[in-house]
C-alpha cells in the first residue's frame, strides 16, 4: 500500500470527521511499498511518536532520526515523507488533528495567543522530541497517555483526548520559541517544491522535460535542478523515475495488463527500461513484484 494524494501531494485520508477532527492510529512502516511513505502534506497537525525500532523522518529540508520513545510535531501543510533506518521496521503512533481542536474559532484567544504564534509562523516545520530538554520528558509522557485513552475507548473519550492535547499545547506553548522568522526566498522555495510536486503528479504519464517543469515554476532549468535537489535531497529526474515506479504498482497489483502496457501507463516509453529501473529502485522485476504480491493476498 501507499499514501494517497491528490495533484498537489495533499494526503486523501480523512483525519477524522467534522464532528471530531482527530486520527489516533497505529502504524508500521512495512506496511508501506518501498517501506517508506511518500512524500505528502495535510492541513492538520501531525504528532508521531516511536514506538519500536527507529526512523529517518523528513519534513521539507530537515532530516530527523527518531529512536524509540522519541516523538515530532509536523506543523500544519508542511511536505513530509519516513523511511526505514538500515532496512529495520519502525512501529509508530501517529496522531493527527484540526488546530481548531485547540482553538475553537478564528480570532478566539486561545487562536490569537497560543495557536496562531505556532501555525502562522513559515519557519516552524516541526520540533523533534528527543530528550535532549527536560520537558520533552513531559510531552512523551502526555503522548503515551493520548495512546493509552485511544486504546480503552471510555465514554468520556473526547474529553479525555482534548484534555491531554490541551495539556499538550500548554506544555509546547511556555517552552518553545515561537519568534523565529523564515526568509522570503526560503518561503519562495517551498512554494516551488509545491508547484513542482503539482506539476509531475499531473504529468508523470506522459514526457516531462526540464525546460517545461522550469518554465512550470518560472526559473531556468539549472536553478530549478538545485532547489529541488536542495529542499527534496534527491535528484529531480530521479524523484520523477521512483514516483513513476510507485504509480505502477497498483496496476501490477490490481490488473491483468501486461508489463508494457503498465510501463508506458506511468510514462515510460520503453518497457525495458521500466524493467530496468523498476530493480534499481525495488530490488526486483515487474513480473517478480506481481508474483510476490498475488501469493501475499493469497
Amino acid at each position: 500500500m501507499q499514501i494517497l494524494t491528490n495533484q498537489f501531494q495533499k494526503e486523501l485520508k480523512e483525519h477524522g470527521d467534522f464532528q471530531l477532527p482527530l486520527l489516533i492510529s497505529n502504524e508500521k512502516l512495512s506496511k508501506y511499498d518501498s517501506n517508506s511513505f511518500l512524500w505528502h502534506w495535510h492541513p492538520e497537525i501531525e504528532l508521531t511518536l516511536i514506538t519500536q525500532g527507529q526512523m529517518i523522518y523528513e519534513i521539507n529540508n530537515e532530516e530527523f532520526h527518531l529512536c524509540q520513545g522519541e516523538a515530532l510535531f509536523g506543523n500544519t501543510r508542511v511536505l513530509h515523507t519516513g523511511r526505514m533506518y538500515e532496512n529495520m521496521d519502525c512501529e509508530y503512533v501517529s496522531i493527527t488533528f484540526d488546530p481548531r481542536l485547540i482553538y475553537s474559532y478564528e480570532n478566539s484567544i486561545f487562536y490569537l495567543k497560543y495557536v496562531s504564534p505556532f501555525i502562522q509562523n513559515l519557519s516552524l516545520f516541526s520540533i523533534c522530541f528527543d530528550l535532549t530538554k527536560p520537558w520533552h520528558k513531559e510531552i512523551i509522557k502526555i503522548l503515551n497517555e493520548i495512546v493509552t485513552i485511544d486504546q480503552q475507548q471510555r465514554d468520556t473519550y473526547e474529553i479525555d483526548v482534548l484534555i491531554k492535547l490541551l495539556e499538550f499545547w500548554k506544555v509546547l506553548y511556555l517552552n518553545y520559541d515561537t519568534t523565529q522568522t523564515i526568509t522570503s526566498p526560503e518561503r519562495h522555495n517551498y512554494e516551488r517544491i509545491r508547484n513542482i510536486l503539482s506539476f509531475i503528479e499531473e504529468n508523470y504519464s506522459h514526457k516531462i522535460t526540464l525546460e517545461e517543469i522550469a518554465d512550470h515554476i518560472h526559473i531556468c532549468k539549472g536553478e530549478c535542478c538545485r532547489i529541488f535537489k536542495q529542499y527534496m535531497k534527491i535528484p529531480l529526474f530521479r524523484f520523477i523515475l521512483e514516483y513513476r515506479i510507485e504509480k505502477s504498482l497498483k496496476d501490477l497489483e490490481a490488473s491483468n495488463d501486461s508489463i508494457g502496457d503498465i510501463a508506458a501507463k506511468a510514462g515510460f516509453s520503453d518497457s525495458n527500461y521500466y524493467s530496468h529501473t523498476f530493480y534499481k529502485v525495488k530490488g526486483c522485476s515487474p513480473t517478480e513484484y506481481r508474483k510476490k504480491t498475488l501469493k501475499h493476498h493469497k
